[in-house]
């Protein structure tokens, strides 16, 4: 359940309202477009695959028992495309990120890049070896999190407070 919450947060800080660009050149939102394009095209529904791959599992688990396996094939057949769809929304604005942070000539120069061999395999690497990076650090959340709450508490007791 904990990967479900964080797969929600995640998708929450994906969805933030973005601040649009004063200074953004039409060229510059143009190429980044493009970037944004090349870089949600194929990756979105592998994106979504390793995120349902990952939350499905605890989804399972959590109503194992109370619904027959019908029932589960049918939830994950309808969050699927609900998933894919939010991602695609919430993906919308990413140009105006870009625009942001990068010239129109550097936007031209990733364009390029992920037009090359080794840039097409990076897109359709990267959602798997993110999925990875993710399986590696989600194990250690619970501790850390205890050793985050302990931290505080030590600097909240150290100041007069109490529980």
């Amino acid at each position: 359940m904990k990967r479900v919450l964080g797969i929600i947060l995640l998708c929450g800080c994906l969805a933030m309202p973005v601040r649009a660009q004063d200074t953004a050149s039409s060229e510059t939102l143009r190429a980044a477009q493009e970037l944004s394009a090349i870089m949600t095209g194929g990756t979105i529904q592998q994106m979504t695959s390793a995120l349902i791959g990952q939350m499905w599992p605890g989804i399972e688990s959590h109503l194992a028992g109370k619904v027959d396996a019908a029932t589960l094939s049918e939830m994950r057949s309808e969050i699927e495309p609900l998933f894919s769809k939010f991602v695609n929304e919430s993906l919308k604005d990413a140009p105006a990120i870009y625009a942001r942070h990068f010239s129109a000539a550097e936007l031209h120069e990733l364009v390029a890049f992920y037009k090359s061999p080794t840039g097409a395999k990076t897109l359709r690497e990267l959602p798997k070896i993110t999925a990875e990076s993710y399986d590696l650090i989600a194990p250690r959340m619970a501790p850390f999190q205890q050793e985050i709450a302990a931290s505080m508490q030590a600097v909240m007791k150290k100041h007069g407070y109490k529980d």
